[in-house]
């Protein structure tokens, strides 16, 4: 985790570009930027470890192999996901990131068992990700996530990271005014993971149809811009933010300033950098779907500018514009980019964001 931001921060300061985007967040960007990199990070890393240990202790070596991938991997995704704790007092940015790592660890072991293990059906797919579902409902009773695959014994790993984040918001007061929001979000997640992990052109017609059901409340969007945005997690970090800030009953507020432009721009920037790995592998790229670099410019620019005016309605909205701001330069300044060659798209996007 550490290696990555500090390789993209050392890239930031060393670029004009990037670095005027940087700064164009306004004058406290720096501190922000700051306190996320020398007291959340830290935080999010000691916690991973934690659940690295556990990972580390799973009986089934195929098991064992895409949990420790996932963190090793995606440890970068669960930084992010706990940026929002920046603007926490102490206490409150332990207790929001002690939910946010055990549940966005969850997020990224199960991409990796339908994106990597060998013996997945789809019809494990909706039932391994209840294991999100539950977590996202203190009171909720963990099933077997496992029951239609992948064989193997996970010691309890997958069951305990529900149970961590169950826990946690437990003891968040108010937390039931975010469950008919975190209970949309883990079923658009569900079927968003279930559909895009069909073979091919399978996937991409079952993605289709899905939109199709939902196309009068996402008109601006097209099919792909809609499956980004079910694939994001910011529409449960943004409520729980607000909720750990004193004001849980912003938490619709919160979930439509981030969902689903900022969402969808979330879950895109993630699919350009994963351009050759998605190849590779015959997965769905979302970045691919566009005719051309300049219409995948033209679309950015309209998730960044109709996520920033989402922003109005919430208090302090300069936190959340810093947050779009820094979640995009991240992405676009990431080891990925440069390996593939991307660069000057990388910048081109930056700019059409501004």
């Amino acid at each position: 985790m550490i290696d990555d931001i500090r390789w993209a921060v050392r890239h930031v300061l060393s670029s004009p570009d990037r670095l005027r985007y940087l700064l164009a967040t306004g004058f406290e960007a720096p501190l922000y930027l700051a306190r996320f990199l020398r007291v959340i990070v830290p935080q999010a890393r000691e916690r991973l470890a934690d659940l690295r240990t556990l990972a580390e202790a799973m009986p089934d070596d195929r098991l064992r192999e895409q949990a420790l991938a996932s963190i090793d991997g995606k440890s970068y995704h669960v930084a992010g996901a706990c940026i929002l704790a920046t603007f926490l007092p102490a206490d409150a940015a332990r207790a929001y990131i002690a939910i946010v790592a055990p549940l966005e660890t969850i997020y990224d072991y199960l991409d990796n068992l339908c994106d990597r293990h060998p013996e997945v059906d789809p019809t494990a797919y909706p039932v391994l990700h209840r294991a999100i579902a539950d977590a996202l409902d203190p009171d909720a009773n963990p099933g077997d996530y496992y029951a239609n695959g992948p064989a193997g014994d996970d010691g309890g790993y997958l069951r305990a990271l529900v149970e961590q984040t169950q826990r946690g918001l437990a003891a968040l007061p108010h937390h039931e005014e975010l469950l008919p929001y975190f209970r949309e979000s883990a079923l658009l997640y569900s079927q968003m993971q279930t559909f895009s992990h069909y073979p091919s052109p399978e996937r991409e017609l079952a993605c289709v149809r899905w939109y199709e059901e939902h196309r009068d409340r996402f008109k601006a969007l097209d099919w792909h811009e809609f499956a980004c945005a079910a694939g994001s997690q910011f529409q449960v970090y943004a409520p729980l933010f607000v909720a750990f800030d004193g004001s849980p009953g912003l938490a619709g507020l919160a979930y439509d300033a981030y969902f689903p432009y900022v969402s969808s721009l979330h879950v895109m920037l993630d699919s350009f950098i994963d351009q050759s790995e998605d190849a590779a592998h015959g997965e769905l790229s979302f970045t691919a779907v566009y005719d051309g670099a300049r219409r995948l410019r033209e679309r950015v620019a309209f998730l960044a500018e109709s996520g920033r005016r989402g922003f109005a309605g919430l208090p302090r909205p300069e936190r959340h514009r810093f947050v779009l701001r820094i979640m995009t330069l991240f992405y676009l300044t990431h080891p990925k980019v440069f390996t593939q060659g991307l660069d000057r798209q990388a910048r081109s996007l930056l700019r059409a964001t501004e």
